[in-house]
C-alpha cells in the first residue's frame, strides 16, 4: 500500500512537472512572437521576399494584398531592387500566389524585369527555400522579408536556418475583421512557430 501511494505521488510530481513545462513554453512562445512582431529591421536590401497567403482566383486575400503593397513601398522607396513573390497554388485557386503577387505589382507601376517569382512552395519553409533558389541565380544576397507581424519571427528563424542575410519588415496595415480574428492569428502563430522550434530541437 505505502509503495502503491508512493507511486502515486511520484506520477503526481511527474505530471506537474510536464505541465508547468508545458506552460512555461507556451509563455515563451506567446512573448516571442508577440514581442518580435514589434521589430522593424527595414534597411537597403537586393530585394524584398514576399511570403505568400491566400489568393481568390485571381486576386490576392486582404492579407496578401497589404503584403505586396508593403513591398512595393519598399521597392518604390528604392530600399530594395527587386521582388520576389512567393507561393504555390492553393486547393481553390487558379493562380499561384507567387503569380497573383507579380500581376498585382506589375499593374501598380513595378517593371516586369524587377520582379523575380517562385510558385511551388506551400510553407513558410518552402517560401523561403525556394526564393533562396530564385536569388541566387540571380546574384541576389540580401533581403528583407515581408509579411504579417506576428509571422515574422517564424519566417526569421526559417531564413536563420536556411543561412540567408535577412532582415524583418513587416507590413503594419492589416485590417483584421474583428479581436477574434486578430486573437486567432496570433494564436495560430504561435502555435506554428511552437512546432517549428520543437522540430528543430
Amino acid at each position: 500500500m505505502r509503495f502503491l501511494q508512493t507511486a502515486v505521488r511520484f506520477l503526481a510530481r511527474v505530471f506537474t512537472g510536464i505541465v508547468a513545462l508545458i506552460i512555461l513554453f507556451g509563455w515563451y512562445a506567446a512573448m516571442t512572437v508577440f514581442l518580435f512582431s514589434l521589430r522593424d529591421e527595414t534597411r537597403s536590401a537586393d530585394a524584398a521576399i514576399v511570403l505568400g497567403a491566400a489568393v481568390v482566383r485571381d486576386r490576392p486575400s486582404a492579407v496578401f494584398r497589404e503584403r505586396i503593397n508593403h513591398a512595393i513601398q519598399l521597392y518604390q522607396d528604392g530600399t530594395v531592387e527587386k521582388l520576389i513573390f512567393t507561393g504555390g497554388v492553393g486547393n481553390r485557386d487558379e493562380l499561384a500566389e507567387g503569380e497573383v503577387g507579380r500581376n498585382y505589382a506589375i499593374a501598380r507601376g513595378v517593371k516586369p524585369a524587377d520582379i523575380l517569382v517562385e510558385t511551388a512552395s506551400t510553407s513558410t519553409f518552402e517560401n523561403l527555400q525556394n526564393a533562396q533558389l530564385v536569388a541566387q541565380q540571380n546574384g541576389l544576397e540580401t533581403f528583407l522579408i515581408v509579411s504579417t507581424p506576428n509571422h515574422m519571427r517564424r519566417a526569421l528563424a526559417v531564413a536563420d536556418s536556411l543561412n540567408m542575410e535577412a532582415y524583418s519588415s513587416p507590413t503594419r496595415s492589416i485590417r483584421w475583421i474583428n479581436n477574434a480574428t486578430r486573437t486567432f492569428s496570433y494564436v495560430r502563430e504561435v502555435v506554428a512557430f511552437s512546432v517549428y522550434f520543437l522540430k528543430l530541437g
